[in-house]
């Protein structure tokens, strides 16, 4: 199957590549950058540290697509609309882990669903999908009694807040106890600001270091408290996770997909 990789030179790209080269199954077609970027025309393999592989970073995103059977993009909110459109104009599968969208660049996704196949994640971690399925069970047995706080913490360099993990388990919590989160959500506390309302899901963020990513959903009642978390060592999960997602999305109809969709959870 072959895979580009959009974004290809940053951090998370890099890993991407590197994935992408050590899968079963796959073949890098390709990877982009903006133009101007320093390592524009270099080699993908030496991006990564290895021998040349014989393609070139570009900034030609609409002939990656073209050229793909499957793209990933861990991007920005903007350039994932711009890609979500792309896709859908070359008929590619696209593996979304960009957080932070805003409404118009989720209904630039959400239109693309409609003609190719589409998985999109907060978190390609085997373990933190394991995990939203836990918290919302957790919530479905834990009644409003238990308040649930989400303690988020990353790298000093992460952009937004609460991470897209946060969210996604604060939604996690929200299904299970079967209320919209928008109407629980508290995402910060300053000042004399009164009890705790009952029910009301905390999400806390904490920065700095170099993080991973360390997540803790907390259900307190007043005689116990329950503690269920994940805490990522390496990026290279969230890599190896999006490059599995890539090579399920062969043969799949075209659709909004979850990477629980592909781990069968």
């Amino acid at each position: 199957m072959k895979i580009g990789i959009v974004g290809a030179a940053g951090r998370m790209g890099r890993m991407l590549l590197a994935a992408t080269v050590a899968a079963d199954g796959a073949v890098l077609s390709g990877g982009t950058e903006a133009a101007g970027h320093p390592k524009m025309g270099q080699d993908l393999g030496r991006l990564v540290g290895g021998a040349d592989l014989g393609v070139a970073l570009t900034a030609d995103p609409k002939a990656l697509f073209a050229a793909s059977d499957a793209v990933i993009d861990f991007t920005v909110p903007s350039a994932t609309a711009t890609h979500a459109l792309l896709a859908a104009e070359t008929g590619t599968h696209l593996v979304i882990g960009t957080t932070g969208l805003g409404a118009p660049h989720q209904d630039a996704v959400d239109r693309a669903a409609e003609t190719v196949t589409i998985v999109q994640a907060a978190n390609f971690s085997i373990g933190v999908n394991l995990l939203l399925g836990l918290v919302e069970r957790a919530a479905t047995i834990l009644d409003d009694s238990y308040d649930i706080e989400i303690l988020d913490m990353h790298h000093r360099h992460k952009v937004d807040a609460p991470s897209g993990t946060a969210l996604a388990l604060a939604r996690a919590a929200a299904q299970g106890r079967g209320v919209e989160l928008d109407a629980v959500a508290c995402k910060e506390r300053d000042g004399i600001i009164g009890a705790r309302p009952r029910g009301e899901i905390g999400i806390q963020t904490l920065r700095g270091g170099g993080v991973v990513g360390d997540h803790t959903v907390i259900f307190a009642d007043m005689g116990e408290r329950v503690e269920i978390g994940h805490k990522a060592g390496s990026r290279e999960i969230f890599a190896g996770g999006a490059v599995r997602a890539a090579l399920w999305t062969a043969g799949q109809k075209p659709g909004l997909y979850s990477m629980q969709d592909v781990l069968g959870f």
